[in-house]
């Protein structure tokens, strides 16, 4: 038996849920997660465009090199 089972459906009520197809081979207890349909869309989104969607940083490469350098020596001492 499976352990986990992904059908769609929509809550029609607070307590109620319609399944979009019937879920066979289940005559367990089982946990319910409900999440809206847009997060499933939002993990389903090519990595590298959501990257490319966030704003940029203002950090240069310059201060970035400076703070690993000043970790790195942080490492030395024991720190």
């Amino acid at each position: 038996m499976q352990n986990a089972v992904f059908v769609s459906g929509r809550l029609v009520g607070p307590r109620n849920i319609q399944l979009d197809e019937p879920v066979a081979d289940l005559h367990a207890q089982v946990v319910v997660i409900v999440r809206t349909e847009n997060a499933q869309k939002l993990k389903d989104q090519n990595l590298a465009e959501f990257f490319r969607g966030l704003p940029s940083g203002t950090r240069n490469r310059g201060d970035i090199d400076e703070e690993l350098k000043s970790e790195r020596a942080g490492w030395e001492k024991g720190e």
